[in-house]
């Protein structure tokens, strides 16, 4: 039956502007609220969970349906390049990645640490700074402005796997989102959403809706295969021009990609509904995870263009963050490959105020605490922290950016595998497997060859090597390695060691992504990193040597905001809106 393409005739308007929340045009500044994005004139609101798999439509009406919807299409691309840290459709930079993980997230997994106050506005890494936490919140809302008239247009259920491919976007950014702050308008903004009030959706009802989502998503690519075959060649064509994030640009791909996240959330549930978790991740592994480098998720530089890492120019050209303390006593402990070749000696001289001793330029490598007290300014001579180890190398510069990286895929496995459920394999084969395939540097275009150089010897280490910290300008910092476990895979290990120890792994494999790393800190109390010094100086409710548990409720500096959170926000946390609440899977049980 021939459909009236006139009554959709809205997804062939030009784009205009609308304003959004966030800003991320200038590194050092507060946002600004006036951020344009692109949206349509009238934002449409539908039925976005609707996935529904129903006859083909005509074939001689795809080329009108497919026109109708370029606009949406073309959006597509824009919101997963926000996802992997890009802005107004182009390919990841600093600014954004800024905002969206060096300010908050790479310093609470112990990744990185700031070093400069940002003239005194943040004096540590765990200092209180609304603006700053808004920024992972900012890019949920972009992504969110690029998908939701894809999602409630009717008209996108005639290429239903396309729908379902902006969903699996939407929802992946909303679990990151439901991660940091514990609670997110989540519906709301599914359903497009545009004015307050916004009704915040507690943690394990968004986590349950995506799940739900997830395998209506499995189920649609499932059924490609029997679609006709002029179907499946338009279909594959649009991914052809709209897809940024897989090598195959196929279907089966963006399947593995669902079922990743999905292993990923199961894990997530451990501690809350175990029964559950186990189900969604043995249901996850047996429909298809990522599983090799071809079906790997993200962005890569040489492929993609982009002239290097975000986060080098973050780190040599602007100054503004040094490598973690804890993660350079970790990476000795432990004798993995990236202590040969990733860290740079300090840049200066450090100078000892205390006792006068002089540490010359070139000499050491060297991290930052987390909670130092910063100073100001992102030059030597005003701020001599900047002279503090760097990441470097071309392994550091073109590290790719993933999205779903088969490492992490196969620490899930062995996570799971290790609490019994069925994952294909065994914990040792799948911790195994993900130390071999956690290199950091591009594997695909210009690979150095440098981690597989020192992976044989890696993989035999028994025993951690004693490491001390010693901060060369304030010895009071000085600190003894707390990795205490080897790396070698012993069947005689408890499981906590054996956790412990998949967990660490896993940390050093998916770096620098920060979400996921301080997620499992939360969740597992690993990997142990240094005890954050000062951890009061944020909102008041951590004590000394407390992780930070999560970011506070996005817009609570706007009227309206507080408004949303007073009413549907705090009941949806389940707790004060502080630093030191648990998110929903955050609790105190033990992890066997």
């Amino acid at each position: 039956m021939k459909l009236n393409i006139l009554k959709y005739a809205l997804a062939a308007l030009p784009l205009v502007t609308f304003s959004a929340c966030m800003d991320f045009d200038t590194p050092s500044d507060e946002f600004n609220k006036e951020t344009d994005v692109t949206l349509r004139p009238e934002p449409l609101h539908g039925d976005a969970d609707n996935l529904e798999i129903k006859d083909v439509v005509a074939e001689e009406d795809f080329p009108e349906i497919k026109k109708a919807l370029k606009n949406d299409l073309d959006m597509l691309i824009t919101a997963q390049y926000y996802l992997m840290g890009g802005k107004d459709g182009n390919l990841p930079g600093e600014h954004q990645w800024q905002y969206v993980y060096s300010l908050t997230t790479d310093n609470y997994a112990g990744y990185t640490t700031c070093d400069q106050s940002w003239s005194g506005s943040f004096p540590t890494t765990y200092s209180y700074k609304r603006d700053f936490c808004e920024g992972p919140h900012g890019r949920f809302l972009s992504m969110k402005n690029n998908l939701g008239n894809l999602l409630n247009n009717d008209l996108t259920n005639e290429m239903v796997e396309i729908k379902a491919i902006a969903l699996l976007l939407f929802d992946h950014v909303a679990q990151e989102c439901t991660d940091l702050y514990g609670s997110i308008a989540y519906q709301d903004h599914k359903g497009n959403k545009e004015t307050n009030p916004f009704t915040f959706n507690d943690g394990y009802t968004i986590y349950t809706s995506i799940l739900k989502n997830l395998d209506d998503i499995i189920a649609v690519f499932d059924n490609f295969p029997n679609r006709p075959s002029w179907y499946q060649t338009q279909i594959n064509q649009i991914l052809q021009d709209n897809d940024a994030l897989t090598q195959t640009k196929s279907i089966d791909t963006w399947k593995r990609y669902a079922n990743s996240l999905k292993l990923r959330m199961a894990m997530h549930l451990v501690k809350v509904n175990p029964t559950d978790a186990q189900r969604y991740a043995e249901e996850a592994v047996a429909s298809g995870v990522v599983e090799d480098m071809a079906n790997e998720v993200g962005l890569n530089p040489t492929t993609n263009y982009f002239n290097a890492h975000p986060l080098k120019g973050i780190m040599s050209g602007w100054n503004d963050v040094r490598v973690n303390a804890s993660f350079v006593s970790m990476l000795t402990s432990l004798q993995h490959p990236y202590s040969n070749y990733l860290f740079a000696k300090n840049t200066d001289k450090l100078i000892n105020s205390a006792d006068g001793s002089v540490t010359d330029a070139g000499t050491v490598v060297v991290g930052l605490r987390a909670g130092l007290r910063m100073e100001s300014g992102q030059q030597y001579y005003a701020n001599p922290r900047v002279a503090y180890s760097q990441f470097t190398g071309e392994d550091f510069e073109f590290m790719n950016i993933y999205a779903i990286k088969w490492a992490e895929i196969d620490f899930l496995r062995a996570e799971g595998a290790l609490r019994g459920w069925s994952m294909g394999g065994t914990p040792q084969f799948f911790y195994e497997r993900g130390i071999k395939n956690g290199d950091c540097g591009d594997r695909f275009g210009f690979p150095s060859g440098n981690y597989e150089t020192y992976l044989d010897d890696y993989m035999e280490v028994e025993k951690a090597v004693p490491y001390t910290y010693v901060d060369p300008m304030d010895h009071n910092n000085n600190i003894e390695s707390v990795t205490k476990i080897g790396v070698k895979w012993n069947d005689s290990d408890d499981n906590e060691t054996k956790l412990e120890k998949i967990i660490t792994q896993k940390y050093i494999a998916i770096f620098p992504y920060s979400y996921e790393a301080w997620t499992d800190m939360r969740r597992t109390g690993y990997p142990k990193i240094f005890p954050v010094l000062n951890p009061n100086l944020g909102d008041g409710s951590l004590n000394d040597g407390d992780l930070i548990r999560r970011m506070p409720l996005p817009h609570g500096d706007l009227q309206a905001g507080m408004d949303d959170i007073a009413t549907s926000g705090i009941e949806a946390l389940g707790g004060p809106d502080l630093q030191a609440t648990r998110v929903f899977w955050d609790n105190t049980n033990p992890n066997f």
